[in-house]
């Protein structure tokens, strides 16, 4: 089933209960909260805080994407804030299997992000540890940017590695998922699709994730051989 992740990283933060809600009577099931450190990313954005006045503000899962330097340092915190799922870059992680520990043993489902220039198959020993892997279709560091077309031959590589592998694990996309490219996405394989921009940008929350939505479950998903 594909699924919608709003993202509030392109929302308005002085209204942002209230854009929840709105993207969530449009259909969206999961929010995304981007966090980022100025380090890893050359952004700053949000910590365990504003996760906490987020989980007073919505029953939806709370999908804490960590795009900081030391990420083990700031487990415990997101899971006293009310984080849900939380995911951690390959790039960012010395022990990336211990990273992945230390997000189940809070009682959290933990996912493992990769950055447009690393491969998938990189990891294939810890996908039976996660709930999903992360593909960023942009470089990680801002919203609003362009798809990165050869993300597309990620996901299918990772649907292939899932099938082959027998396991169960969601497949996220995050990066310049809008209406002109969400039908390719699903087509590769996603099923849980990150959306700032094309959620929040035009200030009709509602409106534009029931249409983003809607027009991704009009695409039937193409299994992929792998060739």
């Amino acid at each position: 089933m594909v699924e919608l992740v709003p993202s509030i990283l392109s929302a308005d933060f002085a209204h942002l209960a209230g854009q929840i809600a709105a993207a969530e009577r449009g259909g969206g099931t999961v929010i995304h909260v981007d966090v980022m450190d100025g380090h890893f990313v050359p952004n700053l954005t949000v910590g365990p805080p504003v996760v906490a006045s987020l989980r007073k503000a919505t029953r939806l899962p709370l999908d804490c994407h960590l795009m900081i330097d030391n990420p083990n340092e700031f487990i415990a915190a997101f899971a006293e804030a009310g984080a849900n799922w939380v995911s951690v870059h390959y790039e960012a992680c010395t022990h990336l299997h211990r990273s992945l520990e230390m997000i189940l043993h809070h009682g959290m489902k933990p996912g493992v992000v990769v950055n447009p220039a690393t491969r998938v198959d990189l990891l294939i020993d810890i996908l039976p540890m996660v709930h999903h892997v992360l593909i960023m279709s942009v470089n990680p560091g801002f919203g609003g940017q362009e798809f990165i077309p050869f993300s597309l031959d990620k996901i299918r590589r990772l649907a292939t590695l899932r099938r082959e592998l027998g396991l169960a694990f969601r497949i996220e996309v995050d990066g310049g998922v809008a209406h002109d490219t969400v039908a390719q996405v699903v087509q590769a394989g996603a099923e849980l699709l990150v959306a700032g921009h094309a959620v929040f940008g035009a200030g009709e929350p509602e409106r534009d994730a029931r249409a983003l939505l809607e027009a991704a479950r009009k695409t039937p998903a193409i299994p992929t051989d792998g060739s």
